[in-house]
């Protein structure tokens, strides 16, 4: 199958005042790229992520997503063929939303049900997904039970509701202890590997959260591209050392990849 261009900016920088806090930046994924984001505190990650999602335009330059330019297309639209799991949409969940309901209420872009109406096919993808992410059995459970690994899980079903064109992940195993992490990369890595599956944007500052299957990085640093390409080529000791300002050794083991500071 041919590759297709999923999302490209270009010439695309933000300012806050006299700030120039991201870019200019030129970027570009295709279709059955899997992509990783690293870079330090303060680096831009967030507001790169919020850009992409559709949710904070560039002060200059151009961005277009899935075949539509930013400005010139109804958002609400566009936000149907774009998964995102993160804080963007983290804290709006309702703490006493039914597992189920967070996952379902994706299909109609909204949070909190209401009397929106869902046919069985609908019910059986959230059913299946909640399944793939290990949560099947929380999901007449309320939202706000649950605990940090659980919700990070059931936040990627929603994501994946709407079949997407493009995932966007924000720190998908942030507070996660080891286990939890480990789980959730060997399920994401297990998914990634549908080759339906969507073009994929994994936001982390740890290399460690790296999913198996990743296919490129790009390397941020104070708002501007350090590197980018391949993820082999890409996350290794030198640049990882360069853009976080440590001597880091980087090993890529079993297609995962581990850090540690040189000393």
């Amino acid at each position: 199958m041919a590759s297709s261009t999923v999302l490209e900016l270009i010439d695309v920088s933000v300012r806050r005042g006299e700030n120039l806090i991201l870019g200019p930046i030129n970027f570009q994924i295709n279709s059955g790229e899997r992509w990783v984001i690293l870079g330090p505190n303060g680096a831009g990650k967030s507001t790169l992520l919020q850009i992409l999602a559709t949710k904070f335009f560039p002060t200059t330059g151009t961005v277009k997503i899935l075949d539509k330019s930013m400005g010139r297309v109804d958002l609400f639209e566009l936000r149907t063929r774009i998964g995102l799991c993160g804080s963007i949409v983290s804290e709006d969940i309702p703490v006493d939303e039914k597992v189920r309901d967070v996952v379902l209420t994706a299909a109609y872009a909204i949070l909190g049900r209401w009397n929106e109406s869902y046919d069985l096919w609908d019910e059986s993808r959230a059913i299946s997904l909640l399944s793939t992410f290990g949560v099947r059995e929380l999901g007449e459970r309320f939202y706000g039970t649950l605990s940090e690994g659980e919700k990070k899980r059931v936040q990627i079903a929603r994501a994946l509701m709407t079949d997407p064109e493009l995932l966007l992940l924000d720190e998908p195993a942030g507070g996660l202890d080891v286990g939890g992490r480990e789980d959730l990369l060997a399920r994401f890595a297990d998914f990634s590997k549908d080759p339906t599956a969507p073009a994929t944007v994994l936001v982390t500052h740890h290399i460690e959260e790296i999913p198996v299957g990743t296919t490129h990085a790009l390397l941020l640093k104070a708002g501007l591209i350090a590197v980018s390409g391949p993820v082999e080529q890409v996350v290794t000791s030198e640049h990882v050392s360069a853009v976080f300002n440590t001597a880091i050794d980087v090993k890529h083991e079993s297609n995962r990849f581990w850090a540690r500071a040189r000393h």
